[in-house]
């Protein structure tokens, strides 16, 4: 019997994130980004430039290396009138940088790579749990590999707060999906400390918490801890998330959400005590919110100081207006029209992914964080070329491409996923040592 298979047999109770049975998730993941440090290697030699140097002493590693080691205060006056300033930056890195510093003989440079590396495995270990817990064992090695291989995984190599975010927001969402409350909204308020999208991780937290009470005391067979209603919204019959009415065979997965525990039968969920959803939401936006209000506090401009800061980086939300102006600006002439053509194929893919996680019926917190990472990455008034990494940490939109990818026989899968993988590194080591981040 194949994995899917015995799988319902065992949902008598949550899964279990252990190490062995993230085993090959992890291994696999860890072979695709040695694979990308290789290739950056060898392409930088070529170049007579440091690998190491681009991943620990360029662009924003630097501002975070600056703050970990001199605090918050340095800013930059461009030409132009714009102010550059490091409380753009969010602390939680620069913090573990500095502590790493103080117990060990690394620089801060190297501290931060170290907390990337650790951090990417972490974070691939949570995208294994949360995919395991919602689709089965198969459908979680897949989404971790795919994590792996994006066109720009290699930022998760990187002296950058992607990995870390990813990881905080990975677990507090399989702590949501389990009911483990206190856990969820500590992991929620240490994301609020690392980047400002830590606000969709405060999203799906409350949303869940909300749920919770609405439906407090009833009993519900979906996903961990999500309410009767969702339950009528997720489909009748107990059918899973990739099948359809009149579907002749569930897809993987399937089995994992029609048999899924109640939350009742999970420790901490539905029926945990109320004091502890309340704490958990409570908890949730406190890292968020104290950075930015700490900002403005130190500005003096009040709780809207960090929107200033901002803006001197011109960046902000705008809808998407910018964003668009800048596609449409590419088609004034031939070779750029192409580039605007894949940025509108890029964007509708996005999209269509989500539509399909909406379809699939996700956990509603996954749809909710995924919605809000999505948005604020897509509705930036700036940096568009950072737009692939701001998606990132969107990982649940990921989980349709791990549910195809789950289908074929293993060794199919190995191949199609070494060939991309293959492709990244070297668009990896391209991109680095070229324009690069952000």
């Amino acid at each position: 019997m194949t994995d899917l298979e015995t799988r319902p047999q065992r949902l008598m109770g949550p899964t279990r994130p252990t190490l062995r049975r993230a085993a090959p998730a992890l291994l696999g993941y860890a072979a695709v980004r040695a694979l990308g440090l290789l290739a950056l290697a060898v392409w930088s030699a070529a170049r007579d430039k440091s690998a190491y140097t681009l991943l620990t002493a360029r662009w924003d590693s630097l501002w975070y290396v600056r703050v970990a080691e001199l605090g918050y205060g340095y800013e930059v006056r461009l030409p132009n009138g714009d102010i550059h300033s490091n409380l753009a930056f969010f602390p939680l890195l620069p913090w573990l940088e500095r502590l790493l510093h103080t117990v060990t003989p690394l620089s801060y440079a190297d501290a931060g790579f170290v907390v990337s590396l650790v951090a990417s495995l972490a974070a691939a270990w949570g995208i294994f749990a949360v995919a395991d817990h919602v689709y089965g064992r198969r459908a979680g090695v897949c989404a971790v590999l795919l994590w792996a291989v994006l066109p720009v995984g290699i930022v998760q190599s990187m002296a950058y707060s992607e990995s870390l975010f990813t990881a905080l927001a990975a677990w507090s969402l399989y702590a949501v999906l389990t009911g483990r409350w206190l856990t969820a909204g500590t992991l929620a308020l240490l994301a609020g400390l690392t980047r400002p999208v830590g606000l969709a991780v405060v999203a799906a937290v409350w949303t869940a918490g909300a749920v919770s009470f609405m439906t407090s005391g009833a009993r519900s067979s979906v996903t961990s801890g999500a309410p009767s209603f969702v339950r009528q919204w997720r489909g009748r019959g107990g059918v899973g998330p990739s099948a359809r009415p009149g579907s002749a065979a569930p897809t993987p997965g399937a089995h994992a959400t029609a048999h899924a525990p109640s939350p009742t039968d999970v420790p901490g969920g539905e029926g945990a005590p109320a004091w502890r959803r309340a704490l958990g939401m409570l908890l949730a936006p406190l890292g968020a919110a104290g950075y930015v209000l700490w900002v403005g506090h130190h500005t003096g401009k009040g709780p809207l100081g960090y929107l200033d800061v901002q803006a001197g980086w011109r960046n902000g939300f705008d809808g998407g207006y910018a964003f668009a102006r800048f596609v449409a600006e590419k088609f004034t002439s031939f070779p750029s029209a192409l580039a605007g053509a894949g940025l509108i194929v890029g964007v509708g893919l996005v999209i269509r992914l989500y539509v399909l996680c909406v379809r699939q019926r996700q956990p509603l917190p996954l749809l909710v964080y995924t919605g809000v990472v999505t948005a604020l990455a897509l509705c930036a008034s700036s940096y568009f070329g950072s737009k692939p990494r701001l998606l990132m940490p969107a990982f649940p939109l990921l989980l349709p491409l791990a549910l195809a990818l789950a289908r074929p026989r293993t060794s199919r899968a190995v191949l199609v996923t070494a060939g991309v993988a293959v492709v990244s590194a070297v668009y990896g080591a391209f991109w680095l040592n070229g324009s690069g981040p952000p």
